[in-house]
């Protein structure tokens, strides 16, 4: 079971039969009456986001939520499957269910998969990724004067991301999947 005094921003629990991800929560106390909480949650199933008060120590059940290392295979049809690596038991997510995981899609990748009640609801990336740079304009000599320290590039995956002058097309960068920053590029 979780209190809401056990809240914290990321939290699951089970609200109204289905999975809820605690996004932000406050604790009231008011200068009459009990305590309480005040909470914003995404529904992990739909994705929408949904506020309500709570009294303080209410009790919720943990989701059961189950994760899965599952790699990403291919595109077909607007569905994109991914397979377990111990069972060979292959899921197809539509755009929707993966939007969040929509930027990093890479063959052979090993991807987060996470299940409710035996049903899989979300993707999640690994935390960076290695990806190669496919276009970027050319880091002219001089530009870091005016303060332009960075440019766009295009990766292999179609995300647009932030990098610095001396990075060039073909080079591999590392990317943190939680805010889409570059870290630094890597080595060959």
């Amino acid at each position: 079971m979780i209190a809401t005094t056990d809240f914290r921003k990321g939290a699951k629990i089970l609200f109204r039969d289905e999975p809820y991800m605690v996004v932000d929560y406050m604790h009231v106390k008011p200068g009459k009456g009990g305590a309480f909480v005040k909470t914003k949650m995404k529904n992990m199933i739909t994705g929408l986001m949904h506020e309500e008060t709570f009294r303080s120590g209410e009790k919720f059940p943990d989701p059961g939520l189950e994760y899965r290392e599952m790699q990403y295979l291919y595109e077909d049809g607007g569905l994109y499957n991914f397979m377990d690596q111990e069972s060979y038991e292959q899921v197809a997510f539509d755009k929707e269910q993966i939007s969040e995981a929509l930027d990093y899609l890479k063959e052979q990748t090993t991807f987060n998969i996470m299940y409710f009640k035996g049903r899989p609801i979300a993707v999640t990336p690994p935390m960076f990724m290695e990806l190669e740079v496919r276009e970027t304009p050319p880091g002219v000599k001089g530009d870091t004067a005016q303060g332009a320290g960075n440019k766009p590039a295009t990766l292999e995956t179609g995300l647009v991301v932030q990098v610095p002058l001396f990075v060039n097309e073909g080079d591999k960068v590392k990317v943190d999947t939680r805010d889409g920053k570059y870290i630094e590029r890597v080595q060959k």
